[in-house]
């Protein structure tokens, strides 16, 4: 028999890859977390009578989808969507990349838990995912606090327990602030896993204290990757890139051992391709990451593997063709 609970998060799935509407994908999580919620035997008592709409969350759509799959039959919506589907790159670089350094949960600003993005990962072949929620500066995200991030460690440490041999690693997207200083206690940083350090605010800076300020953090021996370097979004109006004096930043990556992210959102493609030439050209490291927000978006690393190849990136620059082991120097 097909799973409704499956059906239903594999429907969201496809549309966050695809980047359909956000309210369309919610539908269907809402419906997924509602089904969730129910006992087996009511499940199917409502699905007997026709009463799945009675329940808030559950519309005409993911009502049909559930009732279809509940009978053992592949969901017609499913199947359509399944149809119009891009297959996953599975070749190349693509196909030699172990995990994922930068990714959200809904403990910061993305849209399911730790253990739905882990399982959506473990299920497109990955080995491991860095769980990289923001720091507490950033407000608007939902940026976790020492006492939030604590108890997320806590978390991934009972997840991993039960996900075995797939890991979660600990980390963060930690705010480079305007002196270079990063936003979180040190003491929390020297326990993560990999620390993600991004630039989020103040981003029009003059390129001398832009420069400083990404080079200052980029020194920390807390950093293991520089994220979405430019800060420039190509989607709607759009925002422009930071100016900083990327010779001086990426040499400093190099020297100090710090990824430079090949960011793979698509409003993204950070940095744009002169700098990721100039970073390959200085022979930097790489993390090809998605910056996922949603478990869709975790089959969006081929953007970056694409990209890397045109550059000639080869999979010994990537640190995510690392086991979790080799990467974080921890069994």
């Amino acid at each position: 028999m097909t799973c409704p609970l499956r059906a239903l998060r594999q429907i969201a799935f496809l549309l966050e890859r695809a980047r359909e509407p956000t309210y369309r994908v919610r539908a269907f999580r809402r419906a997924a977390a509602v089904v969730a919620s129910l006992p087996a035997d009511e499940l199917n008592r409502r699905i007997s009578n026709g009463t799945l709409q009675a329940l808030p969350g559950i519309g005409p759509v993911t009502a049909e989808v559930i009732t279809e799959a509940a009978g053992g039959a592949e969901p017609s919506y499913l199947a359509r969507l399944l149809s119009e589907q891009q297959p996953s790159a599975a070749a190349g670089l693509r196909a030699a990349l172990r995990g994922d350094c930068h990714t959200h949960s809904d403990w910061s600003d993305g849209g399911s838990p730790p253990l739905e993005m882990a399982e959506a990962a473990r299920d497109l072949g990955h080995e491991w995912i860095a769980l990289t929620d923001h720091s507490p500066r950033l407000t608007v995200a939902g940026g976790l606090s020492a006492e939030r991030l604590l108890a997320q460690l806590e978390l991934i440490s009972e997840l991993n327990t039960e996900l075995a041999p797939f890991r979660i690693l600990t980390g963060i997207e930690v705010d480079i602030l305007e002196d270079g200083s990063l936003d979180q206690q040190e003491d929390l940083l020297a326990q993560l896993d990999v620390v993600v350090a991004s630039v989020h605010s103040k981003l029009r800076m003059p390129a001398g204290p832009m420069t400083e300020r990404m080079v200052t953090a980029v020194r920390s021996p807390h950093v293991d990757v520089l994220g979405h370097c430019t800060g420039r979004l190509l989607a709607g109006r759009g925002r422009p890139e930071s100016v900083f004096d990327a010779d001086a930043v990426f040499g400093a990556c190099r020297e100090h051992g710090v990824a430079v992210e090949i960011n793979c959102r698509p409003e993204r493609m950070d940095p744009p391709d002169r700098l990721l030439r100039l970073a390959a050209d200085k022979g930097c490291m790489f993390a090809i990451d998605t910056d996922a927000h949603a478990p869709g978006q975790l089959d969006w690393l081929g953007n970056g593997t694409a990209r890397a190849e045109a550059f000639g990136i080869p999979p010994d620059r990537v640190i995510n063709t690392r086991a979790a082991a080799e990467l974080t120097g921890v069994n």
